[in-house]
């Protein structure tokens, strides 16, 4: 957290909204609605948080326009809460400093640097590199030999950008990631595997995010490219000549094996694994744990192992929740089948008995 504080008048005027009461209040930070203090700000994302306010004793809350009135509790109303508390987040969000080229960084003579660009210790920036104009490259971290780094970059500590990667503007490698690792290939000749050499790049589009220890290979030839906007969590692994579309969303720990497409705008949640030269279409929706084997259309949304559409996943869940009850119709069933049969069969063994019917 930081030490920063701010007025509630501030904070109204970020927000574009008329202030309810005074607005001298000191804000000295955001926090969850159920513990929020009289010194802390919250939001309601809706009328069903009414008791929660009401119980709390937060000093101010940012709710939507249709929450019910609360005498004595500062009620900020905007249209979107959610996206409204976001810029309050980001106000408070604390700022790593990095200034300037700290001495005990190892920057090559040859290094192309921007204005305003900040190194800090032990920061290894390679031969014939090119850094944007007020990127920060944080402590420990590795920039390899001809990698191109756009403006206002964030490269966190001990992150790792091996040789010819090339990074747009606004890019953040998260504190551990390797960017341009060799790709994972091997040729089986007999008696060993062979390993076969990666000798292309990764290309990463502006505005790119990448997590803590995740991982994005280089290609094997060409380039392992990820679109504009794209956002990846941490402990990620990217394979050699993937192609990732424009603001994608691949949540932690999941994996993309080589050759892989991935669409614009899809979104694939935590633990997803997908199987080599699988596309996925533009906004597909990738369940969690998903373990994709074939290609996915745009706009579908999948789950499960394998992989199926989700309606589909939900039909099914629904039927195994009522195997027991119908186990024990089926069972009931069999008895009376049973019972018919043997009816049939001691029939079949009194003819005479029908004959006197008659």
């Amino acid at each position: 957290m930081t030490d920063t504080t701010f007025t509630l008048a501030h904070i109204a005027a970020l927000l574009d909204i008329a202030l309810p009461g005074d607005g001298a209040l000191v804000i000295r930070a955001p926090a969850p609605i159920e513990t929020a203090g009289p010194a802390e700000i919250t939001f309601a994302d809706g009328p069903r948080y009414l008791p929660q306010v009401q119980a709390g004793t937060a000093g101010a809350v940012i709710v939507g326009m249709d929450f019910p009135d609360l005498p004595g509790r500062r009620l900020l109303r905007v249209g979107q809460p959610r996206l409204a508390f976001l810029r309050v987040l980001e106000l408070f969000a604390p700022v790593r400093t990095v200034t300037g080229i700290d001495p005990r960084a190892a920057v090559d003579p040859s290094v192309v640097l921007g204005s305003q660009v900040s190194i800090g210790p032990y920061a290894v920036i390679g031969a014939g590199s090119r850094i944007g104009e007020g990127t920060r490259i944080h402590a420990g971290a590795y920039v390899g030999a001809g990698v191109v780094i756009g403006a206002g970059c964030e490269i966190e500590p001990n992150a790792n950008l091996i040789d010819g990667v090339r990074l747009g503007e606004r890019c953040v490698i998260h504190a551990g990631a390797t960017i341009g690792g060799e790709g994972f290939g091997f040729q089986w000749l007999g008696d060993h595997h062979h390993k076969i050499p990666h000798l292309g790049t990764v290309v990463l589009e502006d505005e790119v995010e990448i997590g803590c220890n995740a991982c994005v290979d280089r290609a094997t030839l060409g380039e392992t490219r990820i679109g504009r906007g794209t956002k990846i969590d941490n402990l990620v692994h990217i394979a050699h000549n993937n192609r990732i579309g424009r603001h994608v969303i691949l949540a932690g720990q999941g994996g993309t094996a080589g050759s892989v497409s991935i669409g614009d705008g899809a979104v694939l949640a935590g633990q997803v694994g997908v199987s080599d030269h699988t596309t996925i279409g533009a906004g597909a929706r990738i369940g969690g744990g998903t373990k994709v084997t074939r290609d996915i259309p745009a706009g579908a949304t999948i789950w499960g192992v394998p992989s199926r559409p989700l309606a589909r996943v939900l039909r099914e869940q629904a039927a195994l929740a009522r195997l027991p009850e119908l186990l024990k119709q089926f069972k009931a069933q069999q008895r009376q089948l049973a019972e018919l049969q043997a009816r049939l069969d001691g029939l079949a063994a009194s003819p005479a008995d029908r004959d006197l019917s008659h």
